[in-house]
């Protein structure tokens, strides 16, 4: 990637990093040096600082002040406008290289916060949402670019329309929410409409017509099509490439969940809900009348569709969503780790939390009737707090693997303060002795684990860190 390419530190640089109980920890920083950062910002170095000051854990104050900064530190590549030329953002996921429109959207969302307090932030989080615009543009049915077309993807001979600049095409609803959910944030917090220019527009739009074309009125076979040469049955569409047969009902269809892995049944319940939310945030950016009706539609079809599909009786849980359906009655009763989740709704979708049908999914899904929900050994922290890891994982990544993204789902989607602390204390013990958070760890060995760079999960952290102790 020559100017892009990443330099991957863990500095043997020991520093002492003091807690406000008085207890001390030596440990090696996990930021890079000073000149290897790609980016940095004073707002949010000043709340690193304040922050280390309130967390009373030195080993949770070490690991927020190396996964805080995590995406500025090792991802991000701005490219300032000038002369006429926009700003432009590329954010790597961590260790593949390559931009994913979900990951980068919450990547950068940790930071939102501060931009107002540092302009080069703003700007920087402002670059990042047109080119994701702009990716959408070259083909909504993408999940994840390339930083130029002179790029070659691993996937460049999927079976679909591969075009250069893509890394995959993997299509998925939420790569279409979370740059939406991206926009109206920074937009609400800085006033800057600048981004909702002619482009935007034709962004919507295009927006618009795939979510309306897999809504399957006419069908499975829609103009998106998608398999693989592969050994793993969720990398890859059944039915020669189109899933599983839908009927009409409302829903919108999503090949792949935000794992990355095939659908089951096409309609993606924790999607259709971010679809919602995404979409009447639009209706107050966008007063063009046609896309005003066009949007309400939508959200009032998608509405229907989980009132009268997704919402399931069950024996034990009373009245749960389901994790997806088809229309013809059938479900899946679960949840996978990434988020949309269920488990991420009152996260992401603005779901109260006591909604009764939410709490009742959520004793489901954090139990053994999920069948992605595992349990593992305990362990004795060096403090004699015991912990034992439990969460939910993926199809993604197998049995018995723990996606710290859910511990962390499961810590921002309650207001008790001991079960926010429970999920710290998982997190704190499943590292590998890392600091970092992992993509998913083995119930009962958290040194075996997946990926060692996942910038959006480190962001994760922080932001559960955040609303236990400031």
């Amino acid at each position: 990637m020559k100017n892009y390419r990443i330099v991957i530190a863990v500095i043997l640089l020991s520093i002492s990093c003091s807690s406000a109980s008085g207890q001390a920890v030596t440990k090696a920083s996990l930021r890079p040096k000073q000149e290897e950062r790609l980016f940095r910002s004073k707002a949010v170095d000043r709340k690193i600082k304040e922050m280390m000051k309130k967390i009373p854990d030195a080993e949770v104050a070490w690991m927020f002040e190396g996964c805080f900064p995590n995406t500025l530190d090792t991802t991000v590549h701005f490219k300032e406008g000038k002369n006429g030329e926009k700003d432009d953002t590329y954010v790597l996921t961590g260790d593949i290289p390559a931009m994913w429109l979900r990951d980068s959207g919450a990547q950068v969302w940790t930071y939102l916060p501060y931009i107002k307090d540092d302009m080069a932030l703003q700007r920087l989080i402002r670059g990042v949402i047109l080119r994701q615009f702009r990716s959408i543009r070259l083909d909504p049915y993408a999940n994840a670019f390339l930083i130029d077309e002179t790029q070659e993807s691993n996937w460049k001979s999927d079976n679909t329309k591969m075009l250069p600049g893509v890394w995959e095409r993997k299509y998925e609803i939420d790569s279409l929410c979370y740059p939406l959910r991206l926009a109206y944030a920074y937009w609400k917090l800085t006033g800057d409409d600048s981004i909702f220019d002619g482009n935007f527009l034709e962004t919507l739009k295009m927006i618009l017509n795939t979510f309306e074309e897999q809504q399957r009125r006419n069908g499975p076979k829609t103009s998106y099509k998608f398999t693989r040469r592969t050994t793993s049955l969720h990398d890859t569409m059944e039915n020669y490439g189109y899933g599983h047969p839908a009927k009409y009902c409302g829903l919108i269809a999503s090949a792949f969940r935000p794992s990355d892995d095939s659908t089951i049944l096409p309609f993606l319940v924790p999607s259709n809900f971010f679809v919602i939310n995404v979409m009447e945030k639009m209706m107050e950016v966008v007063k063009e009348e046609e896309l005003q009706k066009r949007m309400r539609k939508l959200v009032e079809e998608v509405k229907r569709g989980i009132e009268e599909y997704a919402i399931v009786e069950t024996k034990n849980f009373g009245k749960v969503y389901a994790y997806e359906v088809d229309g013809r009655g059938n479900v899946l009763l679960m949840d996978d780790a990434n988020a949309p989740s269920l488990l991420s709704l009152p996260y992401l979708c603005d779901m109260p939390l006591s909604d009764p049908i939410y709490q009742n999914t959520r004793r489901m899904i954090l139990s053994e009737a999920n069948p992605y929900y595992f349990e593992g050994k305990e362990i004795v922290l060096e403090n004699g707090t015991r912990v034992t890891p439990r969460g939910i994982g993926s199809p993604h990544t197998g049995y018995d693997m723990i996606w710290h993204m859910s511990i962390i789902m499961r810590g921002l989607t309650t207001d008790n303060k001991e079960e926010i602390e429970e999920c710290i204390q998982m997190l704190r013990a499943t590292t590998g002795g890392k600091g970092f958070m992992h993509e998913s760890f083995h119930k009962d060995d958290p040194t075996q684990f997946t990926r060692s760079w996942f910038s959006w999960a480190n962001g994760l952290f922080a932001e559960l860190v955040m609303k236990r102790y400031q």
